[in-house]
């Protein structure tokens, strides 16, 4: 796959878009503005929650993916399979019938994520054993939680854990077990990830752990859905068995990861509740933990913008699936050989996009004009001005983007000093 640094996942269609600012409040990190109407995203601030696309009452947020058609253009093809993907079916116990079924559908062949999970739990594992590395470790499985802390909370960039996620040491071995099998080059063979959500969508396009992405392309995992609905389980052919561990399979739910690991651990899901043990962290109030996994979904990965199912049903089919035969035994990867070539080695690059400025003199004039600039304002965070709180709208206008009699509140009951921008540059 050629990467796009640029490309984000999740898009606004303006015909749809009515400016109601539900979006724009339940943001994040901010990135939403609603002007003429109509709102807008700040793609630098963008970390493809999906929170919006929940949040809109019109349908006017949605997220891209991939084109099923892509796998037109392979030889041979692999489903990677996430394991968030078997709790959307309720009346499917057996795990192997929807992982078979992938050859149903069009794939010549399958790869579960969770064997991922598994070697990265042993590489974890391994991590704790040799680590001299200040603690807590952090997880870097969700794409939205390390790219909070590279735009928001830069400090804590040095404790995210130097292993590739699940899913791009699934794709590796799994082109290796195709180009084995068939004797096909690399080149004819097309490895597809089966995304819960936009973030891991866009971090593949974007090779955002790796800059040779071993994925070809990211399907939604509703377009996957939609087709496995009518397959019986009489009609699949389970063929191959299933080699992942119960503790593999737990990584689809929040506290999945931590629950192969031993020490003092922490897991939290829900993008508020993320930024939060965020903000616990950069003030080092939680030295005493070993090891954080966040989730930025509630619930971890079955609360997806990209599946079908209630999270709470899919968080009880995957405990259901731990607990059958297929999934009943312990990770069995800790003696596997060469788990190095599963270290990332490109150094994550931090980006403050919550400045003022590139240049610290002019930031601090912006700063001092935003802190003259706030008792004027009501204070209300009402967001009929077009910013998400008034603290925004004062940064809007030290910017320049919006005019400060965009707060018709305050104009209109007791003017604003129009001249206070133009006085501090001066």
């Amino acid at each position: 796959m050629e990467t796009d640094k640029s490309y984000c996942a999740v898009k606004i269609d303006k015909d749809k878009c009515k400016g109601c600012i539900n979006c724009m409040k339940k943001c994040p990190t901010e990135a939403i503005r609603v002007r003429n109407g109509k709102a807008t995203i700040n793609y630098d601030r963008c970390v493809g929650c999906g929170e919006c696309i929940r949040t809109c009452t019109h349908n006017a947020k949605y997220a891209t993916s991939d084109s099923l058609d892509l796998m037109n253009d392979f030889k041979y093809t692999v489903a990677l399979v996430p394991p968030s993907l078997l709790g959307q079916f309720p009346n499917v116990i057996d795990p192997s019938v929807i992982s078979n079924s992938m050859k149903n559908i069009g794939f010549d062949d399958f790869y579960e994520v969770a064997r991922g999970a598994d070697l990265v739990s042993a590489l974890t594992r391994k991590k704790f054993e040799e680590c001299d590395r200040q603690k807590p470790l952090i997880s870097t499985a969700c794409p939205v939680c390390v790219e909070l802390i590279l735009i928001r909370f830069n400090d804590l960039k040095d404790y995210l854990i130097d292993i590739m996620p699940p899913l791009e040491i699934a794709a590796k071995i799994a082109r290796k077990r195709a180009m084995k099998a068939t004797g096909l080059a690399s080149e004819d063979i097309g490895v597809f990830f089966i995304s819960p959500c936009p973030a891991k969508v866009a971090s593949t396009h974007r090779g955002f752990y790796t800059e040779n992405p071993g994925v070809d392309g990211v399907f939604a995992m509703s377009d996957i859905c939609l087709k496995l609905m009518h397959i019986s389980q009489a009609e699949v052919d389970i063929t191959r068995p299933i080699v992942a561990s119960n503790l593999g399979v737990a990584w689809a739910t929040s506290g999945g990861e931590v629950s192969a690991l031993d020490g003092r651990v922490l897991a939290a899901d829900g993008i508020e509740n993320v930024i939060s043990v965020l903000k616990e962290l950069e003030s080092g109030k939680l030295k005493d933990i070993d090891y954080v996994e966040l989730n930025a979904c509630p619930g971890g990965c079955v609360g997806g913008v990209f599946t079908i199912e209630n999270p709470f049903v899919a968080k009880s089919k995957i405990h259901t699936i731990r607990r059958t035969s297929l999934y009943n035994k312990k990770n069995t990867v800790d003696k596997i050989e060469h788990l190095d070539e599963y270290l990332r080695s490109l150094d994550w690059e931090t980006d403050d996009v919550f400045v003022l400025d590139k240049d610290f003199k002019k930031a601090f004039v912006k700063l001092r004009q935003v802190e003259q600039l706030l008792p004027q304002l009501p204070q209300l965070d009402c967001g009929v001005c077009g910013s998400p709180s008034c603290r925004a709208f004062a940064e809007d206008v030290v910017n320049g983007i919006v005019t400060i009699d965009k707060c018709v509140r305050q104009t209109e009951e007791n003017g604003i000093d129009d001249d206070l921008i133009k006085k501090e540059t001066e």
